[in-house]
């Protein structure tokens, strides 16, 4: 038997559980991973307070998770590019808030023998939207990107990725995560009332696109500063789309991207701050901690 943290209805995080479970078996083209980190997103609490049961319906008692990083330590029919006691990080086919989760190789890639485990855990969905909303927005040396919520899970990857190409990056945090935006290349403004001047205070002319990762209402001063709709891209505001701006709900990253962010890493344009770890039994408090907002990293489950 083996650890997994389960949930038996809809509702607040007080009816998430660290259980005992069979362990999952690897079908064909599966391997089975000794989960030593998992990232928690802000879908995962999305699906526990029921809001996605529309697009995500489950059979109850269900788990969370899909960023996973561990060690491979069974493998299904089929599988070659993998072997037991391989390190791996990417995305999981079943909750990796939990001891054990099934992955398909083409979620997977090696994990470098100095990238810590919490990091690992989680690269695959916050890293894999940065990297494909940079692609959409397509943002080239030069022009100028603002990020809502640039400190929070996808926009302190976006904002990353976007320096990294030589783009101007324009962020909006509190005060207290200015200087992290700094460090990142971004040139912070505090968000709140007066956003507009604030942004032109630094771009006088605009800019040239926008990311949304807030969703707290920023769309009417986002295309006033881009003169339009047709380069703001949003991850959290999805009744937006009536306004012509674009709606994206994020994926996990393939192999291909999970290298490409490695390689950011390993070049040292790409860091990856962890607010916190929590145990199974503490996931409830995890998600807790990502549902309040402001967060400064990632929060990592990490199995006991």
């Amino acid at each position: 038997m083996s650890l997994a943290a389960q949930f038996s209805s809809y509702g607040t995080t007080d009816g998430l559980r660290a259980v005992q479970v069979q362990p999952p078996t690897p079908g064909p083209g599966q391997v089975r991973l000794a989960v030593r980190a998992a990232g928690v997103n802000p879908f995962d609490w999305k699906v526990l307070l029921g809001w996605m049961r529309d697009q995500v319906p489950l059979d109850l008692p269900a788990g969370l998770g899909s960023d996973v990083a561990g060690v491979v330590d069974a493998v299904g029919e089929g599988v070659s590019e993998l072997g037991v006691g391989d390190e791996v990080l990417g995305s999981s086919i079943t909750p990796s808030y939990a001891q054990f989760a099934l992955a398909e190789p083409a979620k997977l890639t090696l994990k470098p023998a100095d990238v810590p485990w919490p990091v690992a855990g989680s690269l695959s969905g916050a890293g894999g939207t940065a990297l494909n909303v940079v692609d959409r927005l397509k943002v080239s040396e030069g022009e100028t990107l603002l990020i809502h919520a640039a400190a929070g899970g996808v926009g302190t990857f976006a904002a990353q990725i976007a320096a990294a190409r030589g783009v101007r990056v324009i962020g909006t945090a509190g005060e207290r995560n200015h200087g992290r935006l700094r460090g990142f290349g971004a040139v912070p403004v505090t968000y709140g009332e007066g956003l507009v001047d604030r942004v032109r205070a630094v771009a006088p002319d605009g800019v040239d696109a926008v990311l949304d990762a807030s969703g707290r209402g920023e769309i009417p001063d986002s295309i006033e500063l881009a003169g339009g709709p047709e380069r703001i891209l949003t991850i959290a505001a999805f009744d937006a789309a009536d306004k012509g701006v674009q709606i994206y709900q994020g994926r996990a990253a393939e192999t291909r991207e999970l290298r490409t962010l490695l390689g950011l890493i390993e070049e040292g344009r790409l860091r990856v701050p962890i607010s916190r770890t929590y145990g199974l039994t503490e996931a409830g408090a995890a998600l807790d901690a990502s549902h309040a907002g402001h967060v400064s990293g990632k929060i990592v489950i990490v199995p006991e």
